[in-house]
């Protein structure tokens, strides 16, 4: 390499890692972000367990970053700048791998030493790196506390490191690039698992280094790639800690020693055995085993980063997901037993009935036995056998029958036609290709339609070029003829398609040039897009897109960059000197990255949203002191993490994830203190849970019991637990089950009325117990533990308030369970709701205070925060709560405090923050237009029933601009729905005396139905 190549490479890659790291650090969040980032933000910073398989290695350089935080309020700060630093990074080695291919692309017709190449090649690497840096999926990551973007720069490492050592691999030493490429790789285990895909592209790389190349040569090349991923994922990561518990269990358990002795006593050996093998390897000159020892020693050693994990849970910190306080929890936890398994190579249908379920991997807990440790065995994993099962199965599920609602409807199946192997190969093209990778990719490099998840339907997550003959002719429709908030989205990006045919370009001009170089480029496109498709082999109906699972875009931004060289040489047929090159750096620049970068920065700018910790806040401010708050999903429980565990903030509300109550160790660690909430007293004990004891069991009655009969819940929970009483399974087992639906809680008034759960004006309601039917045939360990959880304050006293999120199931007692701001509040009376059909408030002042007063969102009242679908779905619960409080208030004669709870929302949360009508389904604006109307405030009802029309009639007009093919199923759907909305609103003007409004907008809403060939039959 020449001194003025180097310098200028140098130089110019820190020019661009600068551009990226101001980039990301100017665009950044300031808190925790929606998903997993508060569950990643308090783990890193207080070194707790994350979700399993854990991230060991991110939360120790995360707490790292978390020293430099000036107060607690900054911790997130840091670790978000750590994400943004180390994307800065990928982005830095991005370059010098583009620049590392280009010189060799010109190094087949000129010296690289001459100007016009150097600026050539400078160029491709600046245009491919800042390509990237711009790029949609690529930016979301760099931005938030999680572990893509250092997962991404693990990768760009490892990547480069193999150039490197092609570059010097003449040079004595230079296979230490090796060892250091599997110690990396190592370390990368203890973030993400997508660093390892580059492993068959590093095995080509050595492969076309060392030895003559043939088709045969090539072909095995890539078998030992793959086969040496396989170790990596099986060998060293499966099986080190699965042969290390072999030898823990029998110290334990047969030899009497102390937990850990037997893992500890393995690692010595597996140490001792490679020392051996190096130093044996390099006496006998085996070079390529002493080579290998080396790489195997190193990526143990990178892989110890999970010792953390065992340490941190043996110290039960408040967040311990899986518990793997010892080598024998360690295993489930690796594996992701909690999460279950995809079928990759040969698997059921998702019509495919169990026929047999047989013992599969033992599963031990540690429970001390006559003084001693000891590994009780628990349990077995499941293994199913099936009436069914292909090669290659892609139409499968976690027996969820939404997903095989889903499946026949995508492949036209009837209630009851069994799938074919057509259909399997379809949806997998169609779906899993088409729509969970290549929309994913064309979101990247050609255009995104919007931020609003979709399944296929036309209106939500297309992805579009801005070339609009061409959009219409793919079938995306008229985009402008889209409701505003479709149409003027920040997230509606449009490139032209000019990153895709740069990288089009480059793709050709490589294969041209250096075909080695390009098919190394290719296999790490391949293995870090579709074979991750291959093998994670997505179900329907995410709960969010999947692009971040992917990062085939790294390897594309290499051809982009190569289409800048392409360029340069078409120029030189005309042009000679250095002007080509500049030429063609200038335009590709300002034709793909500036674009980008002008496209996306809005849509990507997250440094003024606070709406995650908002969030959190508004649900702790809404719990009474000590209170019991169970969550059911991800973002309304992790960023609670995060201002408990990071800002110690209500840190006496005991937070419980409803999900994870489905778990013996969740349950388990109920009975601990966590931080200044106490322990959550249960009626069962940790032996009648452990393993999967009352994981799932049936409710089979008994004929014999009267049926108004009902039965106390203590005595229900002993029932069902102490293991006695028990029923024969198909299999040939046995089942706990539930006796009966009829459940009671037993009341004590006084109790109830010094813990201040019922309120003095209620007391009359109040029963000497509380009924209640249970509204499923099988109950669920989660189900169960919330009985435990209602039966254990009742015996107690009632000393603690329990709350629910919206949407946690709540066993049939729904009555029970009264609204107060965004949660229910468990109160054992049956109060009489002010509205039908909705909640009673448990305190209608107390709510006002509540919406008026205490909550509080961000910067959402005006223009200067975009908020993309995910936040928009938590301003949505909020808009149909002030809703429904506002309908309560008008109930109760009180319509100037409903006018004032909606405007104050209104004006907190603006149009431009959540649009009037921006979720085909959603019903929460109609919500509030009804109670203006009904609480007489029919100017403001009318001014914002005028806008939501507008988007209705915009939803028609984008309708009629998609081919007839897409005018059906759930594009159909939408347009009903919103019809249908209209139509309640044209009803909810007449009610409140508004005949002109109702009037008018009936015509308009008949003008549209018949245009529509009558899709909702609308009668005056």
């Amino acid at each position: 390499m020449t001194t003025k190549f180097k310098s200028a490479n140098n130089i110019t890659g820190w020019v661009v890692f600068a551009i990226a790291a101001f980039t990301y650090l100017s665009t950044m969040e300031g808190t925790a972000s929606l998903w997993d980032c508060g569950e990643f933000l308090a783990t890193a910073y207080r070194l707790e367990v994350a979700h399993a398989p854990g991230a060991p290695l991110y939360m120790i350089v995360g707490r790292l970053f978390s020293l430099f935080a000036a107060s607690k309020e900054h911790v997130a700060v840091t670790i978000n700048a750590m994400s943004a630093l180390c994307s800065a990074f990928t982005v830095l080695f991005l370059f010098w791998t583009i620049t590392h291919f280009a010189r060799k692309v010109f190094a087949t017709t000129e010296d690289e030493s001459l100007g016009g190449n150097l600026v050539g090649i400078m160029g491709a690497g600046v245009v491919g790196a800042l390509a990237y840096t711009f790029s949609d999926t690529f930016w979301f990551s760099a931005v938030e506390g999680e572990v893509y973007a250092m997962s991404s720069f693990f990768t760009a490492l490892v990547f480069w490191a193999i150039l490197k050592w092609e570059h010097t691999a003449d040079q004595p030493h230079a296979d230490r690039w090796l060892v250091l490429i599997f110690y990396l790789m190592g370390l990368s285990i203890g973030v993400h698992l997508l660093n390892l895909l580059t492993i068959p592209a590093i095995v080509m790389v050595y492969y076309f280094t060392r030895y003559d190349i043939t088709l045969k040569g090539s072909v095995l090349a890539f078998i030992v790639g793959c086969v040496i991923l396989g170790l990596v994922q099986f060998g060293v990561i499966q099986y080190v800690p699965i042969i290390a518990s072999w030898f823990e269990l029998l110290f334990v358990n047969s030899f009497s020693m102390p937990y850990n002795s037997g893992a500890i006593a393995f690692l010595l050996l597996l140490a001792a055995a490679i020392a051996f093998l190096i130093f044996w390897a390099k006496k006998k000159g085996k070079y390529l085993l002493h080579l290998l020892s080396l790489c195997v020693a190193f990526i143990i050693i990178g892989y110890s980063s999970y010792i953390t994990v065992l340490v941190r849970s043996q110290a039960d910190v408040p967040i311990d997901m899986g518990n793997p306080d010892n080598v024998m929890a360690l295993i489930p936890y690796l594996q992701r037993d909690q999460y279950g398994a995809q079928p990759v190579v040969f698997g059921p249908d998702f019509d495919s009935r169990v026929t047999e379920i047989k013992d599969g991997r033992a599963i031990y807990g540690a429970v001390p036995k006559d003084g001693k440790d000891y590994y009780e065995l628990l349990d077995h994993k499941p293994a199913y056998k099936y009436d069914k099962q292909r090669f290659f199965p892609r139409i499968w599920s976690f027996n969820d029958p939404n997903h095989g609602n889903f499946y026949r409807g995508y492949l036209d199946l009837g209630p009851t036609e069994a799938p074919s192997s057509s259909d399997n190969i379809r949806f997998f093209l169609g779906y899993q290709v088409n729509w969970m990778f290549w929309r994913y990719f064309m979101w990247n490099y050609a255009g995104r339609q919007n931020d609003m998840e979709g399944q296929g339907e036309a209106h939500n997550g297309n992805w579009i070029s801005g070339v609009k003959p061409v959009d219409q002719f793919l079938g995306k429709g008229n985009i402008d003829a889209m409701p505003e908030a479709y149409r003027d989205s920040p997230s509606r990006n449009q490139y032209y398609f000019l990153p895709f045919i740069l990288g089009i370009a480059g793709l050709v001009y490589h294969f041209k040039k250096d075909k080695k170089g390009a098919a190394i480029v290719t296999l790490l496109f391949f293995f870090t897009g579709l074979a991750v498709q291959l093998y994670i082999n997505n179900t329907p109906l995410q709960p969010r897109e999947r692009d971040y699972q992917y990062i085939a875009t790294y390897a594309y931004a290499i051809w982009i960059g190569i289409g800048v060289l392409m360029l340069t040489d078409l120029l030189r047929r005309k042009v000679k000197g250095t002007a080509p090159a500049w030429i063609a750096t200038a335009v590709c620049l300002c034709a793909v990255p500036l674009l980008m970068a002008a496209q996306n920065w809005d849509d990507h700018d997250r440094s003024e949203k606070t709406i995650a910790r908002d969030h959190a806040m508004n649900l702790l401010n809404s719990c009474d002191s000590n209170a019991i708050l169970i969550t059911y999903a991800d973002n309304d429980t992790y960023p609670l993490w995060y201002l408990q565990e990071i800002e110690g903030y209500r840190t006496d509300v005991r937070v419980i994830n409803y999900n994870l109550l489905g778990t013996d160790w969740q349950n388990e660690q109920l009975n601990f203190k966590v931080n200044k909430a106490a322990a959550v007293p249960v009626i069962w004990k940790p032996g009648q849970y452990r393993g999967a004891k009352l994981n799932y069991i049936p409710v089979v009655e008994d004929r014999r019991l009267p049926k108004d009969r009902f039965f106390d819940l203590e005595e229900i929970i002993h029932f069902f637990a102490d293991g006695e009483n028990q029923l024969d399974t198909r299999g040939g087992g046995k089942t706990s089950f539930l006796p009966t639906k009829n459940l009671m809680i037993p009341l004590d008034k006084q109790a109830l009325m010094q813990s201040g759960l019922v309120q003095p004006e209620d007391s009359s309601l109040l029963q000497p117990e509380l009924r209640f039917v249970f509204n499923k045939t099988n109950a669920t360990r989660a189900d169960l533990s919330l009985m435990n959880i209602l039966a254990g304050q009742a015996k107690t006293g009632w000393t603690r308030s329990i709350y629910l999120t919206e949407g946690t199931p709540n066993l049939g007692l729904d009555a029970y369970f009264h609204a107060e701001g965004t949660l229910r509040k468990f109160v054992p009376v049956n109060k009489p709701s002010l509205v039908p059909g909705m909640a009673p408030f448990t305190d209608l002042d107390e709510n006002i205070k509540l919406f008026n007063e205490t909550f509080v969102f961000g910067k959402a009242n005006g223009k200067q925060v975009y908020y993309d679908e995910k936040n928009r779905l938590l301003f949505l619960v909020y808009r149909q709560n002030i809703a429904e409080l506002a309908l309560n208030l008008v109930a109760a004669d009180r319509k100037e405090d409903a006018v004032k709870v909606l405007d104050n929302f209104m004006a907190k949360v603006s149009e431009s923050s959540l649009s009037y009508n921006i979720h085909p389904y959603d019903r929460s604006m109609i919500m509030v237009l009804d109670a203006y109307f009904k609480a007489g405030a029919l100017d403001k009802a009318r001014t914002y029933s005028e806008k939501f029309i507008t988007n209705v009639q915009d939803e028609v007009k984008y309708f009629h601009s998609l081919p007839s093919s897409r005018q059906g199923g759930t594009d159909a759907g939408f347009i009903q729905a919103n019809l249908a909305m209209l139509n309640y609103l044209v009803g909810a003007a007449s009610q409140a005396g508004d005949t002109t409004s109702a009037g008018k907008w009936m015509q308009q809403l008949q003008a549209m139905d018949a245009g529509l060939g009558g899709l909702l039959q609308v009668q005056q």
